[in-house]
């Protein structure tokens, strides 16, 4: 876990971001010694935002075979995936 103090983010804004980009970590800003915010390259934000959306997918997807909702064999998937490319 990386913390730095707002004064290192105002001080050396250029340090603190090279250390983002480096170790694609969230930065722990403080203000007066209390968590602030978090700092993140965009590169590290839009990675996490892709995983987010991806888990939630999953869940979603879980969800609805605890429903019991109409699922398909790997064959039929397989079918339906050629279908749509050949569509295309």
């Amino acid at each position: 876990m990386i913390i730095k103090p707002s004064a290192a983010l105002r001080n050396d804004y250029t340090a603190i971001s090279n250390i983002a980009k480096e170790t694609k970590e969230p930065i722990y800003i403080t203000k007066n010694g209390e968590g602030d915010l978090v700092l993140m390259s965009i590169e590290a934000f839009e990675k996490r935002e892709q995983t987010l959306q991806l888990r939630a997918r999953v869940l979603q997807a879980e969800q609805e075979r605890m429903e019991k909702a109409e699922t398909l064999s790997i064959s039929q998937a397989r079918e339906r995936l050629r279908e749509r490319v050949n569509g295309i």
